[in-house]
């Protein structure tokens, strides 16, 4: 039965090729807007490191202003200074750390036929790999040895490598960045975080670096300073280790707590190191010192913005417009044909043979305007992708679960204006024989 119901829907549709597309276009137009913003806010506020997020934890000190916070209404720096940067790193009392800034550089290819280009610079310590399970093609990351020796050495992204080696394995091979020679000891895999989380304050959706390099070459080889740098008094001296050795903060501290008690003791050390602090002059505010998960870490930077919030419950809204104008376009439809039905009913149809013929003409109209609205969405992606550069595939591709989501909820729709109120579409309350 169910193939002569969907025959006789396809000969509706046929019969009434204007008022069936209007209700296809309805419901297409409503589950593309709705679809565009479900996806982009799905991705935008997804785990970018499901395996270990509950594990990794972003520092904060509170080495501000005594006379005011960083942030209203007693929040600390959403960075931390070198000096306490470094002390952290020293201390070693996390499983796992890393403490990192942006910098960049120019890039001085060997091919004499190739321009020097700016690049941008993830100074982090060894333990960065492991900690976000960066995934290498060739080689690995450098050693802690490296960073205490502070060794010319680097890691370059599958881009980097494509460009400037061809995509062979390039470890061992020199490159010239910043104007000085390092040697290539580890080529990533394709790898991209949406959100980037362990740097929001330079763009949760900027793209990954292609360069990382030990970060205590920053002061060696006094490199940039790229990303948000706020200080709440004037560095003692002048100069570049003036700057770097100020209260001024441009760096993050991401560690590693495998569980609570971990967790607890980090805790207990991050009050006592400001404590000692405070006894040298520095930590002049209460001890508010803070660790968050990731998932906390971005939630707390409003990685998914209000705005997008908004405009998702205005899609939603949308959705529910073009389904009502659905509905009044198919009780025109179905009153319409209210002659056709009574004759069926004449020649021993049962009311539940009308009901269902209309159901599965209904589901037809919702399937076609399902398919056509994921056109519309993934074209509303596309546009949308542009906005984000590189980025566009990870944070615009609709996967396997919202297509049927998308699906799903057009046909749910169409079918439950089958059930409207009684007495408003004539051809479920006809009198029974």
């Amino acid at each position: 039965m169910f193939r002569y119901y969907l025959r006789l829907a396809l000969l509706s549709y046929k019969r009434n090729p204007i008022l069936s597309s209007l209700m296809v276009l309805a419901i297409a137009m409503g589950i593309g807007a709705c679809m565009t913003t479900i996806t982009v806010n799905y991705i935008m506020s997804s785990d970018p490191i499901p395996q270990k997020s509950e594990q990794l934890f972003y520092v904060q000190l509170d080495s501000w202003d005594p006379n005011s916070p960083a942030r209203e209404p007693n929040d600390p720096p959403d960075q931390v200074t070198w000096t306490d940067a470094t002390n952290l790193m020293k201390a070693k009392q996390a499983f796992r750390q890393s403490a990192m800034a942006r910098s960049g550089g120019v890039v001085e290819p060997e091919n004499g036929d190739s321009k020097p280009f700016m690049t941008d610079i993830r100074l982090a310590y060894s333990d960065f790999f492991a900690m976000f399970n960066v995934p290498f093609q060739y080689g690995s990351g450098w050693d802690s040895q490296s960073d205490d020796n502070r060794d010319m050495v680097v890691v370059i992204s599958r881009a980097m490598n494509d460009q400037l080696f061809g995509g062979e394995n390039s470890v061992g091979k020199t490159v010239r960045l910043a104007g000085h020679n390092f040697r290539v000891v580890g080529v990533l895999k394709e790898w991209r975080l949406v959100p980037r989380f362990y740097d929001v304050t330079t763009g949760a959706f900027d793209n990954t670096e292609d360069f990382y390099m030990p970060m205590p070459l920053k002061e060696s080889l006094e490199l940039t300073s790229n990303g948000n740098v706020n200080c709440w008094k004037r560095p003692a001296e002048d100069g570049f280790l003036g700057f770097l050795y100020s209260e001024c903060v441009n760096f993050q501290m991401w560690v590693e707590l495998r569980d609570d008690a971990e967790k607890q003791a980090y805790m207990a050390f991050l009050n006592s190191y400001a404590d000692e602090q405070r006894a040298l002059g520095r930590f002049e505010r209460p001890n508010n010192n803070r660790l968050s998960n990731v998932m906390e870490w971005m939630a707390y930077n409003n990685v998914v913005a209000d705005d997008a919030e908004i405009m998702l419950w205005l899609s939603l809204m949308f959705l529910l417009v073009c389904l009502l104008n659905t509905i009044g376009l198919l009780l025109a439809k179905f009153s319409g044909k209210a002659g056709e039905i009574s004759l069926r009913r004449a020649v021993g149809a049962s009311r539940r043979d009308v009901f269902m013929q209309h159901l599965v003409e209904t589901g037809l109209i919702g399937v076609i305007g399902g398919i056509a609205g994921l056109g519309l969405a993934m074209l509303g992606l596309s546009g949308i992708g542009v906005l984000y550069g590189d980025l566009a595939n990870d944070l615009t591709s609709m996967d396997p679960k919202l297509v049927a989501i998308a699906l799903g909820l057009a046909l749910v729709s169409s079918i439950l204006v089958t059930f409207t109120p009684p007495g408003a579409v004539p051809v479920w309350h006809l009198p029974a024989n």
